[in-house]
């Protein structure tokens, strides 16, 4: 019988609750011995959006694509290190264009059982929690994916990490 977790596809964007997914994932890998895979998206999709709308003129776009795959590189190294001092072994993938469309892509072709995305919530009541913040990309990616998708809400993370 196959276990229900073995591999957890998490998707970074560089920002805090993405950051906090990722040190879920890294303490669910070094409690159970799941495989982890975080992955990086260049969202070149809404670059080429604001290039055909004259928002942007293509070698602005460019620059932006070039700087956001040198973040996203760099994230990715900052992961892998964090993920060294507890020990446990993660894979990292840099990938280009929509966001939502290329994680389920991701999550599909590494099989995962599992998407984390971060998420925060707005205080203890259940009307905060209803307004926590989800991007549209993150509901995309909910009401799209092919496997279950968990929004790491976990503010203690970071206390939680260091103690591992």
């Amino acid at each position: 019988m196959k276990k229900l977790l073995e591999k957890v596809l998490v998707a970074c964007n560089g920002s805090d609750s993405s950051l906090r997914a990722v040190k879920y994932a890294v303490i669910l890998s070094r409690q159970t011995g799941i495989k982890v895979k975080v992955v990086y998206i260049v969202d070149s999709a809404s670059i080429k959006q604001l290039t055909l709308s004259r928002f942007m003129d293509p070698e602005e776009a460019a620059n932006i694509a070039k700087r956001l795959k040198d973040d996203g590189i760099h994230i990715l190294e900052h992961i892998k290190s964090l993920a060294k001092t507890k020990r446990v072994d993660i894979e990292t993938e840099l990938r280009d264009g929509a966001v939502w469309s290329q994680v389920i892509s991701a999550a599909d072709e590494w099989q995962a059982d599992l998407i984390m995305l971060g998420g925060t919530s707005e205080g203890n009541n259940m009307r905060a929690l209803n307004r926590a913040s989800v991007t549209k990309q993150d509901n995309e990616i909910i009401g799209s994916a092919h496997t279950s998708v968990m929004v790491v809400r976990e503010n203690q993370i970071d206390q939680l990490f260091k103690i591992l």
